[in-house]
């Protein structure tokens, strides 16, 4: 079993997610929102690193999957997001957690099959493959997304190591 931190991150809320994969079956562990909104943006990025550093030693992950910057129309706000991203990758790595990045467009792809799927298709299609009661918050769904694209990347990649591995020992 490999448990999997999913990060949506933001420079005012940071959603995040956590799941436990077992071969190909997922599991949800928890999910939630570090929120930053008041203070300066050194102090949001203090919020945000305090807050993600914690949920790695309450829950463990092994791995952890975020969202990659994406240029808008504003480059401050993609500056913000940028070291939003930052504070809570480093929260994770100075804990020995592996970090993988997604672009939203694989994220939405893999969890819903459209790469321009909106908000509500996410927590809509998250809500399903975790078998939830209700639907996460949308920030924590995003999270939970990452975190299933991570998953499903990884089983893939085990599946094609696998078979060259076979591959080369078959050719021997």
């Amino acid at each position: 079993m490999i448990r999997i931190l999913g990060i949506d991150p933001g420079s005012r809320v940071t959603g995040f997610g956590v799941i436990d994969v077992s071969g190909s079956s997922v599991a949800y562990v928890a999910s939630g929102c570090v929120r930053s909104a008041e203070g300066s943006l050194p102090e949001r990025l203090k919020t945000i690193y305090e807050g993600i550093s914690e949920v790695v030693r309450s829950y463990q992950p092994l791995e952890m999957a975020i969202e990659n910057v994406f240029m808008q129309k504003n480059a401050a706000s993609a500056l913000k997001l940028g070291q939003a991203r930052g504070a809570a990758i480093c929260a994770v790595v100075t804990q020995a957690v592996d970090v993988h990045e997604y672009s939203p467009t694989q994220i939405k792809q893999a969890v819903v099959g459209r790469g321009h799927a909106d908000k509500t298709q996410v927590q809509h299609m998250v809500t399903a493959l975790l078998n939830l009661s209700e639907a996460p918050q949308a920030d924590a769904a995003d999270a939970l997304a990452c975190a299933l694209c991570h998953s499903n990347t990884r089983q893939s990649l085990d599946y094609l190591t696998a078979a060259q591995i076979a591959r080369g020992v078959a050719a021997r």
